[in-house]
Formats: C-alpha cells, sequence, structure tokens
C-alpha cells in the first residue's frame, strides 16, 4: 500500500497508509503514514471496540494537515499480539543423508495432502506446487551454504514467491496437526519460523542473499518485516 500511494497521490488523490510493519513504510516513505504496532491482521487495533478504531482513523486523516511530506507517526498505543502459541509436532527425521528443511518437508507431505483433500484449495503454487517444496529448500539449503543466489536454479528466480510457497505449503499442513484450537496468523508465523528446519533455513539463505549484496527486495521480502 505504501508504494501504491505514491501511484494514486501522483494522479492527484491524497492518500493516507496505516502501516503494520514501520521498517517497510520507513523504506517506502508514502507520503502520510501512521504506523500502528497492532497485530497483524488488526490495522485498526481492537476488535469491538469503535471508540479505539475511530480515534486509529481520526489519526490517520489528520495527516492530510501536513503541509508536507513524507510522514511517518506512530499511534500512541502499541497491543501485543495475544496469539495462543501453536502447538504443532512434526513428523520425525526420515532420511538423514538430506538436509534437514527437506526431509521435514517431505514428512509433511501426507499431512498437506489431508489439508488440501478437505478445503479443495490451496495457495501454494505462485512458483512451485507441493511436489516442487523440498527441491526449493534444496536451493536455499544450498545458498545458505555459500552458493550464488542467481546461480543456484532457484524456481522462477523470485526469492519472495518461493518462500511464499514454502511457508503456506507449512501452514496448511499444520492445521491438519494442530493440537488444540487453531491459532492466530502470528503464532503460526512464529511457529514456522522458531519451531521448524524450514523456517530456520529461510531466515539463513535470506541472510546469506543479503551479505551478497542483493537488491533490497530480494532479500527483505522472502519474510514478513518483522523478521
Amino acid at each position: 500500500m505504501s508504494v501504491l500511494a505514491h501511484v494514486l497521490e501522483a494522479a492527484g488523490i491524497a492518500t493516507v497508509v496505516l502501516s503494520s510493519v514501520r521498517e517497510m513504510a520507513a523504506k517506502a516513505a508514502p507520503p502520510r503514514a501512521l504506523h500502528c504496532e497492532f497485530p497483524l491482521g488488526r490495522p485498526l487495533g481492537v476488535p469491538g471496540d469503535p471508540e479505539f478504531q475511530h480515534d486509529v482513523l481520526a489519526r490517520a486523516f489528520a495527516l492530510l494537515d501536513e503541509p508536507s511530506g513524507p510522514v511517518l507517526v506512530d499511534h500512541p498505543t502499541v497491543i501485543e499480539a495475544d496469539d495462543t502459541p501453536l502447538a504443532c509436532t512434526l513428523p520425525p527425521r526420515f532420511d538423514p543423508s538430506l538436509p534437514p528443511a527437506v526431509d521435514e518437508a517431505r514428512g509433511l507431505r501426507k499431512a498437506y495432502d489431508r489439508a488440501l483433500a478437505r478445503r479443495g484449495v490451496s495457495s501454494v503454487g505462485r512458483v512451485v506446487d507441493a511436489d516442487g517444496v523440498p527441491g526449493a529448500l534444496a536451493v536455499l539449503h544450498a545458498i545458505a551454504e555459500g552458493a550464488t543466489w542467481k546461480e543456484a536454479g532457484l524456481p522462477g528466480g523470485n526469492t519472495t514467491a518461493v518462500c511464499h510457497d514454502i511457508r503456506t505449503y507449512y501452514e496448511e499442513a499444520a492445521l491438519e496437526l494442530v493440537d488444540g484450537p487453531a491459532a492466530g496468523a502470528r503464532a503460526v508465523e512464529d511457529w514456522f519460523f522458531d519451531r521448524t528446519e524450514a523456517g530456520a533455513l529461510v531466515l539463513r539463505a535470506r541472510a546469506a542473499i543479503r551479505d551478497a549484496g542483493a537488491p533490497f527486495p530480494v532479500w527483505f521480502y522472502m519474510t514478513p518485516g518483522q523478521r
């Protein structure tokens, strides 16, 4: 939305952006942005609290009175995520000769297939399907171990799309393995990056690509901005 704001402003339409990730808003520098340190998916803060939500909107629209920009203002209230941690048992290692993330992804395939059969649709498929996820992780493993990211054979050549497919594959499979009630988006995100081999590998590959001097969009959007 921060980038789209520039397009709309160029057409003469005044804009205000509600930012959820401050680093991204600072980088894109929209003309006017109110950063709200709220859980992702809750841009107005507190569900079922019209007074608080109207306060957020009032502060955002007040930025239209700023004489020049870019303007990035922080909402004074910080709301911590209240998601219940995701409890999801991962399958045991099957083939120790494989990179851990590749072996892990293969072990999740039956859970992913059950999720696909139950829902009938999947968000995996920007550049790889479920069959291609282990191979994509093998490429990221090679990059993390020192392979040149441009020559490693990344599917579609698109780091963001590859990581989207990997993470979505894991999250859809996790919903078939979760113990207890389904957790919120932030809890699932934390599970992927903090508890799985694939999440740890994505972070390592991202750091390697960044350190190799890749352009900002190539590595930054491999993970959510706060990562």
